[in-house]
């Protein structure tokens, strides 16, 4: 297979990580960079001293009258914590506004559905579905969904991990095909997305999601112990369903993994971003560069489900966030060096026209992992959205087929 390039543009699971960081190459060091990181840095000095000024009063009441610069310093302070606790609430706000259209949101999408509170059904195949709040490793309120089968045996569960910037609720077309064989379907919003807790496409740390991923499955298993599980994850989602299986607690638990268009090799644009990128997480996580900020490349050949993608207001469009695309770099970056200590069964699936994430970092994983049962399968000509394809049917067949060959083959 020929090497595709991937453009600086994406819309996906690096989600325009490579312009972010251009424009911090060529933007760390101006002058309103730096002004920025100064005030940012005296206003987390100002918030020490205000927690250590009242203990220093009530410590020695001889003590003399503060300064007109300490004055200052405590006003400046306060002005911060009031700037911060607006900011809690404009957060809290969108998060409510978010849930409601998360809860609002159609999760049965076949036209001949008959919907009875929360049943639907298609021809002689029902399912049950619901939406609830799972809270994380953190605390977090993560809105979760679910969709299982009314009638049959259940052969297994897919947990489904969405892709950057999107939510649960794009999935309920491929919930409804996994239903119709007998699958029960759960899926989880990360935080920052869809109908969970966060400031809309923040991503603090993927490694919490990765861990709210591993109890969300533990929640599931618990609930239904003698049912096989497995974890589905699409582009950057790919990325916390690969890392979260490399934990053996978590691998025990899963029958295998699928992955559509793993976000498994982003590379910053200069090896002195991978320097600097770090540091300027830190000192401005929430940071969006608006020059980064641009058209996307397509990320599907069906004109429909493009405009459906982009005209939803629980997919986020605006810029990234420093911190986010320094946790996409990280991460892809830990999987790189350890494709060759992968053991989870797993079926990678890419188009090899995906100009968002590397097709051919998914051959790497497929050739140097360990583990015994694997499968790639590249779609040629196919974008980076595989499940949103016009070939979408087929392709979440070719799922469902190699679960139950999966399945089958536990039982010899």
């Amino acid at each position: 297979m020929e090497a595709v390039q991937v453009e600086e543009l994406t819309s996906g699971a690096s989600g325009r990580i490579i312009p972010v960081f251009q424009n911090l190459r060529r933007s760390f060091f101006s002058y309103d960079a730096i002004n920025r990181a100064l005030i940012l840095i005296r206003s987390l000095f100002l918030w020490i001293l205000l927690l250590i000024l009242p203990r220093r009063h009530r410590s020695s009441s001889s003590s003399p009258p503060s300064s007109p610069r300490s004055s200052d310093s405590a006003s400046t302070a306060t002005v911060f914590i009031k700037k911060r606790k607006f900011a809690l609430r404009r957060d809290e706000d969108d998060t409510l506004r978010r849930r409601a259209l998360a809860e609002a949101l159609r999760m049965i999408v076949d036209e001949n559905d008959v919907e009875s509170e929360n049943e639907s059904g298609i021809g002689n195949s029902r399912c049950l579905w619901k939406t609830s709040l799972f809270y994380g490793v953190r605390r977090n309120a993560l809105f979760c969904r679910s969709w299982l089968p009314v009638s049959g045996e259940l052969k297994g569960i897919m947990i489904i991990i969405h892709g950057l910037n999107e939510h649960s609720g794009r999935y309920a077309h491929f919930a409804r095909q996994l239903n119709s064989c007998n699958f029960g379907v759960y899926a989880m919003d990360w935080i920052g997305h869809g109908g969970s807790d966060g400031l809309h496409g923040y991503v603090p740390s993927l490694d919490h999601v990765v861990a709210d991923t591993g109890a969300f499955l533990e929640k599931i298993k618990l609930e239904n112990p003698s049912i096989p599980c497995f974890l589905f994850g699409h582009s950057t989602g790919g990325a916390v369903v690969l890392k979260a299986a490399s934990y053996p607690h978590i691998e025990k638990m899963l029958e295998g993994i699928i992955l559509t268009s793993p976000a498994l090799r982003v590379k910053p644009a200069h090896p002195i971003v991978g320097a600097v990128a770090p540091l300027f997480s830190l000192v401005a996580p929430r940071y969006q560069f608006k020059g980064s900020h641009k058209r996307g490349i397509p990320v599907s050949r069906d004109p429909a489900a493009l405009h459906a993608k982009y005209s939803d207001p629980l997919v986020y469009t605006g810029p990234m966030r420093v911190r986010t695309g320094h946790e996409i770099l990280r991460i892809s970056s830990h999987l790189m060096r350890n494709f060759k200590y992968v053991t989870v069964p797993f079926f990678v699936l890419h188009g090899t026209a995906d100009r968002v994430t590397d097709p051919l970092a998914s051959k790497d994983l497929y050739d140097e992992a360990a583990s015994e049962f694997k499968e790639i399968k590249l779609y040629d000509g196919f974008l980076h959205d595989l499940l949103f394809e016009p070939e979408r049917d087929e392709i979440a067949q070719d799922i469902i087929d190699w679960m139950e060959k999966k399945l089958s083959a536990g039982k010899h």
